[in-house]
């Protein structure tokens, strides 16, 4: 199984939607927590949807299953907390929420995690994909857009 991970941040729409479309694709899915901010420029939920239908035939799914919650990213975007305890508290989310049972497998393979992180290095986006990979019986090829 190959699963994709991208950030929209510091790329161009046309970066963005070439990646997808050369990678092939099927669905983007949306592991962010506001997916409406008018910070998310070309990425905002109804245009992002639009957009990969109409430019590359892929389909869109938000799923919050596979967000933080709003107090944990609060505390780690406000510096409260390191990306080590958020990590280890995301973590211990995905395994209350016993997202390896409730996601379908057929959901990630040649699916795209999508969060506003530029790189996946300290992004919820590859801590889900190395999570499931544990968890399920797939060997997960992981591939980072970027």
């Amino acid at each position: 199984m190959k699963t994709f991970t991208i950030g929209f941040t510091q790329k161009s729409a046309e970066q963005f939607f070439l990646l997808i479309r050369e990678n092939k694709v099927k669905r983007i899915i949306d592991t962010r927590l506001n997916v409406t901010s008018q910070l998310s420029g070309f990425a905002k939920k109804n245009d992002l949807a639009f957009f990969l239908k109409e430019l590359c035939q892929t389909d869109y799914v938000h799923t919050p299953d596979l967000t933080p919650t709003k107090t944990m990213l609060d505390a780690y975007k406000k510096k409260y907390i390191t990306w080590e305890s958020y990590a280890d508290k995301f973590t211990n989310l995905m395994a209350q929420r016993n997202i390896e049972r409730t996601i379908d497998k057929s959901l990630l393979d040649k699916g795209c995690l999508l969060c506003s992180e530029h790189l996946p290095h300290q992004c919820h986006r590859r801590l889900i994909a190395e999570y499931l990979s544990l968890h399920w019986d797939e060997n997960i090829n992981i591939v980072h857009l970027s």
